[in-house]
């Protein structure tokens, strides 16, 4: 009889569905830590994971573990090889949360653009109402928005933005120009894009250093949005909080931190240029359950020999 952990709060849906499957016995840690699931991974046949790490310490005890499955898309705070050397497969719920993620970008840039954090102040007495007139806000229909990283939900964004009347360009190196609509222009350097652009978007996994940090933060014009709802460490947030705050740019929209949550005084805790979210791009109602249904149905799939292969990483 397999034996589940669910490691993090899920939407009600998907710990009925589990409630519901013949055969499986679980356990039900709603804290999202590791330290919080660690000591019951040793009983696991099978764990649904959010977003808390998963390291090769803990993998090592897990001596009973065939599936681990995440609770989302990105699995970089999992020990890939650590699963590997131990047989262990890791899943995804696939494309399930992309629009939701999408359309939390899409506020992001709006609110950022059109000040709406700042005219919030003014309307609560943490800035005068005539602030009002400072017409800092700023339109984005004819801008040109570029995104970095053109999956699932950089094309919804897309989508999105073009409705807006953004002009759209992407920068992603394993596509070519028959991948992108007509409409949309391929940039094959990621510097001149960076130069070129009102607003810019990352939608995809962390590289060893950031692809924006302090010389090409120079690059940007003075009227940038940056957007980051993929991961922390895609951007220096130290040198791009300095650039908000010496108004080098326009603004930013940060749904991610290296450090989650973080701490009081991370870079942007004085800055209301700055539009911050808890990383909550994908956690809409309707995605959650999405996804607990999905990422608790993985680990069934599997023990049932049912699980589909495009949703397997390794």
């Amino acid at each position: 009889m397999p034996h589940v952990l669910v490691a993090g709060k899920l939407h009600p849906t998907g710990i009925a569905l589990l409630d519901q499957a013949e055969g499986i016995t679980y356990d039900y840690v709603q804290d999202i830590s590791e330290e919080s699931y660690a000591p019951l991974i040793e009983q696991a046949d099978g764990i649904v994971l959010r977003t808390q790490p998963m390291t090769a310490a803990t993998i090592s005890k897990a001596n009973q573990l065939q599936i681990v499955s995440r609770h989302g898309v990105g699995y970089d705070a999992v020990d890939i090889d650590a699963l590997n050397e131990r047989g262990i497969k890791l899943a995804i719920v696939g494309d399930v949360n992309s629009g939701a993620v999408a359309e939390h970008t899409m506020t992001l840039l709006l609110a950022a653009s059109r000040r709406l954090l700042c005219y919030d102040q003014s309307c609560r007495g943490a800035r005068p109402w005539g602030y009002r007139n400072s017409l800092e806000a700023q339109e984005v229909d004819g801008k040109t928005l570029l995104i970095v990283g053109y999956g699932r939900i950089g094309r919804k964004l897309a989508s999105m933005a073009m409705a807006f009347g953004l002009r759209i360009s992407v920068f992603d190196p394993f596509l070519g120009h028959g991948d992108v609509g007509a409409d949309i222009t391929l940039e094959p350097n990621l510097l001149d894009g960076f130069k070129r652009s009102d607003f810019i978007s990352f939608h995809m996994p962390p590289k060893a250093k950031p692809l924006l940090g302090v010389a090409e933060i120079e690059l940007l014009k003075p009227n940038c949005v940056v957007l980051n709802s993929a991961r922390g460490g895609i951007i220096d947030d130290r040198a791009l909080a300095t650039a908000l705050r010496e108004n080098r740019i326009l603004g930013a929209g940060i749904d991610v931190f290296a450090e989650e949550p973080p701490r009081p005084d991370h870079p942007y805790h004085d800055i209301d240029t700055a539009i911050l979210t808890p990383h909550s791009a994908g956690m809409s109602l309707e995605c959650a359950e999405r996804m607990a249904v999905k990422a608790v149905q993985n680990v069934l799939d599997y023990f049932s020999g049912r699980l589909l292969p495009e949703l397997v990483v390794n």
